[in-house]
């Protein structure tokens, strides 16, 4: 579905915005307790020459500072200057945990819980129906970008339905260092744009109230990699060309704490791991308990704990258990 007439004019929020125009339409979704307007800048490129509009999209959660930096330097870069068709870029989807570095909104909903919404609930929901109604029908493709929850640091990765082959072929064409295929969650704005049948990629990388450039690197450079399949990156631009191919994960677990304590990472995030191999340490405050954490099995580490202190029972490490290439 688009809202693209015969006229090349594309129609958004009950604007209209011309071919090789470019525009940036506020979208009103709440009022402060001080009567202040609460606006979501969507930022606008269009071509002159007819072709897809695509949807770039970060701070579902308003902490995921990462997400929104590699859309800040798309625009930033001219990156979201099409060849051909249009860019629609919304750095910050949930303005209200931006403000405050939460991830949830004012209600205390989960934004990504709550797709497609309704017209009549919670704040969120309200926000989640708007969006879904006046936004996503004019997308023919979605980019969304995410981090790691708390102090959980993600290997840069596209996450993906295995059961959509297509979203699986883009998922190679993006080529993150890792590709999760994991299914859609109830809620999420991934299920919500299954429903409507609108290809959506899902970028996860880095955590939360940080920002990593080589994290940014990643979202970046795949972003260039998509639009160029798509034929809408501008001719100004080479097209990265990556080392490597994604590593396809099809299994992975969490290893959880087995004492409290102060943890001291020893890897990398990203890192293949032999079974055994000392990944952490974690001790007592005062010099007496030092337990070694190995790895339970082979695989890469997909997500570390970056938090100083641990519980009993906390997951630390995210390692894969089953390659599709195995």
């Amino acid at each position: 579905m688009t809202k693209i007439n015969e006229d090349n004019i594309l129609n958004i929020l009950g604007k209209e915005v011309l071919p090789g125009t470019s525009t940036t339409i506020n979208f009103n979704i709440a009022k402060l307790y001080t009567s202040t307007k609460v606006e979501i800048p969507i930022i606008i490129e269009r071509s002159k020459i007819p072709g897809p509009t695509v949807l770039i999209t970060a701070g579902i959660h308003g902490d995921e500072i990462n997400g929104v930096e590699v859309v800040r330097q798309i625009i930033a870069k001219n990156i979201n200057k099409p060849e051909k068709g249009s860019i629609i870029c919304i750095p910050v989807l949930n303005v209200f945990g931006f403000l405050s570095m939460d991830r949830f909104f004012p209600d205390g909903r989960d934004l990504n819980r709550v797709f497609p919404g309704t017209k009549n609930g919670s704040l969120a929901s309200r926000f989640a129906h708007q969006f879904i109604n006046e936004i996503l029908p004019v997308a023919d493709f979605c980019l969304d970008f995410h981090t790691g929850g708390a102090s959980r640091f993600n290997a840069p990765h596209i996450r993906v339905d295995p059961k959509n082959e297509r979203l699986v072929g883009l998922a190679k064409i993006f080529n993150a260092p890792f590709m999760l295929l994991s299914k859609n969650l109830d809620g999420s704005y991934r299920a919500a744009c299954a429903k409507k049948e609108i290809d959506i990629l899902l970028f996860e990388g880095g955590k939360s109230q940080n920002s990593s450039k080589e994290i940014a690197v990643e979202g970046v450079q795949g972003t260039m990699r998509i639009l160029n399949y798509l034929n809408m990156l501008h001719s100004d631009f080479v097209t990265p060309i990556p080392d490597s191919n994604s590593i396809v994960i099809k299994k992975s677990m969490w290893m959880r704490a087995r004492f409290s304590g102060l943890l001291h990472i020893k890897i990398p995030v990203g890192k293949h791991v032999k079974k055994g191999e000392i990944l952490a340490t974690i001790t007592d405050p005062y010099g007496k308990m030092r337990h070694v954490v190995k790895a339970n099995n082979e695989g890469y580490i997909i997500n570390v704990n970056e938090s100083p202190i641990v519980y009993k029972g906390d997951a630390i490490f995210r390692i894969t258990k089953e390659l599709v290439n195995e």
